[in-house]
């Protein structure tokens, strides 16, 4: 079975109903279309790539207990193991193996990508001259965007075998040429 963006978008608004969970999985969707070629080589699918971003949270909101077992059964009936494994393992603390390049790219752009965007929400340029080294200022404080993992950033960028540098930097490129799209343009556009 085909699984296609509109209707992977149409579950998700279907079970998200929050505009940060939406804007968290389009951000998500978009660093992993960019990685696909990056980590998957040139045969990765970039749109199963950009779904599984989409996608792996889609259950939280509605059932946050049962996360992600519920979004992992969707897309077992809709014939998508590969989608399901990976969301199966996008966190380094449930214990589930990363058997493709997809697995860890999805474990290694989550965190990253929901850190990026609390980094531009602070900045009144949002993420336009937004750097490295001002993300990794960030993670050192733990009370900045607190919900996010420091050993999952770290982890992910270790998992894929790039510095974690390099790692923070493609996630900002990713993001960059979408600012307006997801509200990271700053208060100064």
């Amino acid at each position: 079975m085909t699984l296609g963006r509109d209707e992977a978008w149409a579950l998700l608004c279907e079970w998200t109903t929050g505009d940060s969970l939406r804007r968290h999985a389009r951000a998500v969707e978009l660093v992993m279309r960019a990685a696909a070629p990056r980590y998957g080589g040139h045969d990765a699918d970039v749109e199963a790539w950009g779904i599984a971003g989409m996608l792996h949270d889609a259950d939280y909101e509605r059932w946050p207990d049962d996360h992600p077992h519920r979004i992992v059964a969707w897309l077992r009936t809709r014939g998508r193991d590969d989608l399901a494994h990976a969301v199966s393992a996008h966190y380094t603390r449930w214990g589930v193996a990363y058997d493709s390049p997809l697995d860890r790219a999805l474990v290694a752009c989550d965190e990253p990508t929901g850190f990026v965007m609390a980094c531009c929400l602070v900045r009144p340029d949002g993420i336009a001259s937004l750097e490295v080294a001002s993300v990794k200022k960030r993670l050192k404080d733990r009370r900045f965007a607190a919900t996010v993992d420091r050993d999952e950033v770290a982890a992910g960028a270790a998992l894929l075998g790039v510095p974690l540098d390099e790692h923070l930097a493609f996630v900002i490129e990713a993001l960059r040429p979408h600012a307006t799209e997801l509200g990271l343009a700053g208060r100064t556009a």
